[in-house]
């Protein structure tokens, strides 16, 4: 597959349709947004995993409503980052491991791989982690032992995504995400002082410790992960690919009518705000319901499934229930999406067929990638008691790489030679910066703090 080949011409000009639905569209406005909803959403959801719960629980116990300010902060530099690697998607139809085959040399490629390699494993140390809090999830709900389920729960997602297309893999991501929104309900039934929060979202309650800045970096950490470039981008070319019918190429921008481009950018922009934003809307909702119960009660945590227990007796057994419930969706969610993302970004950047849309005979390193990582992470999750070793390690990895990889983002979103007029202007070029600049400065500090023994 030759690195500078040219899409071909897409079926449709219409904005996220398939074909078919272009010459049928609703006339209900809320039908056709959730039509355009897909990559952008399930990344946000999926950002929400078990180990970002556990994350925003502790802010929350630890420091109540005092890390409320990230809420606001993250958002504008999520939508501006997620956005730009949607738009070098769409404008290209490359995937974000194909685009920086393209744009830098070879010396280069192979530091980029390693890091990609990095990444893989940081994943796979994430998704056992995802695979406890399933399993300790269902035996919460007296489901059964957490090792049984969090075999059942490896097994059955890698056979779903070896044997299943991507358009049903990609209406089941859809539906997951709902899960996410009990985290809404637990809020309302925990007394939430509002007051308090408000004051927490203007930074009121700033701290200047050690532990605290600690704390703010893995928020910032969890919520702008580079495992998301790299799917959002994938999921978007596969998106093409099934627009075309198949087609061995996703349309870019260019190949099709200045109307329709310009709808398609549109609907892309809508996914992935809406997704930007129901994700810091769960990141919010989880920050304010536990430190109105475990902040307001002194009681520490350190995963999702110590919060879920301790949330019982202080706010009943539904408010723990129902956050148990949201975390095992979560993961079910978030596991594929990391096994996934990496698997397509090295093959990308290899050279290599990848997709979920491809039967593993016709990609088969990227399904060999996929499926060891599954596998492994099972393994893990069976074995291993203990998952904050593992997030430990995952963060520091996630926390080395995401600056680099911000920057590559960058560098591809302003380059004109890629991006035509499609490429970064002042507006996400401002944020995009600011964002990479603060998950260079972050990153180094949490690396710093984890190593120092904060």
């Amino acid at each position: 597959m030759s690195t500078q080949s040219k899409p071909q011409p897409a079926a449709s000009d219409e904005a996220g349709s398939r074909p078919g639905e272009e010459n049928q569209p609703s006339k209900n406005p809320f039908v056709r947004f959730l039509r355009v909803l897909g990559p952008g959403l399930v990344t946000g959801a999926a950002d929400d995993d078990p180990s970002g719960i556990a994350t925003y629980a502790q802010a929350g116990a630890t420091y109540s409503n005092g890390l409320l300010w990230t809420v606001p902060v993250t958002l504008p530099m999520m939508m501006a980052v997620q956005e730009i690697c949607d738009r070098t998607a769409l404008a290209t139809g490359d995937s974000f491991g194909k685009l920086i085959r393209r744009k830098f040399r070879k010396g280069a490629r192979i530091a980029i791989i390693v890091l990609v390699v990095a990444l893989i494993v940081a994943n796979c140390l994430n998704l056992s982690a995802d695979l406890m809090a399933i399993g300790q999830g269902m035996e919460l709900i007296h489901a059964g032992p957490a090792p049984l389920w969090s075999a059942i729960a490896g097994v059955g997602i890698a056979v779903a995504l070896m044997a299943g297309s991507f358009e049903w893999i990609g209406r089941i991501f859809k539906w997951l995400c709902l899960a996410l929104l009990v985290y809404v309900g637990v809020l309302f039934v925990a007394h939430v002082k509002w007051g308090d929060v408000l004051l927490g979202l203007v930074g009121g309650q700033f701290r200047f410790t050690p532990a605290y800045f600690g704390l703010a970096v893995a928020v910032f950490g969890t919520t702008i992960s580079p495992y998301m470039f790299f799917w959002q981008t994938a999921q978007r070319i596969e998106e093409g690919r099934d627009e075309k019918l198949k087609g061995e190429h996703a349309p870019a921008l260019s190949d099709r009518s200045r109307g329709g481009a310009k709808r398609r950018l549109r609907s892309g922009r809508v996914d992935v705000f809406t997704g930007m934003v129901f994700s810091v809307l769960i990141m919010f909702a989880i920050i304010a319901a536990t430190a109105a119960t475990l902040g307001a009660h002194h009681k520490t945590v350190t995963s999702a499934a110590e919060a879920a227990k301790a949330l019982e007796p202080i706010a009943g057994t539904w408010a723990g229930a129902l956050f148990a419930i949201g975390f095992i969706g979560s993961g079910i969610l978030a596991v594929p999406v990391l096994a996934a993302s990496g698997s397509a970004g090295l093959a990308a950047l290899l050279d290599k067929k990848w997709g979920l849309d491809k039967s593993p005979k016709k990609a088969p390193i990227f399904y060999l990638l996929l499926g060891v990582g599954i596998v492994a992470g099972t393994i893990l999750a069976i074995f291993v008691s203990n998952p904050i070793q593992l997030l430990v390690l995952s963060a520091l990895v996630n926390g080395i790489a995401a600056g680099p990889f911000l920057v590559i983002m960058m560098l591809i979103g302003r380059d004109r030679r890629i991006m035509g007029k499609y490429r970064n202007r002042w507006l996400s070029q401002t944020i995009g910066w600011i964002a990479t600049v603060v998950m260079c400065v972050g990153g180094a500090y949490g690396i710093w703090y984890t190593i120092a023994g904060g």
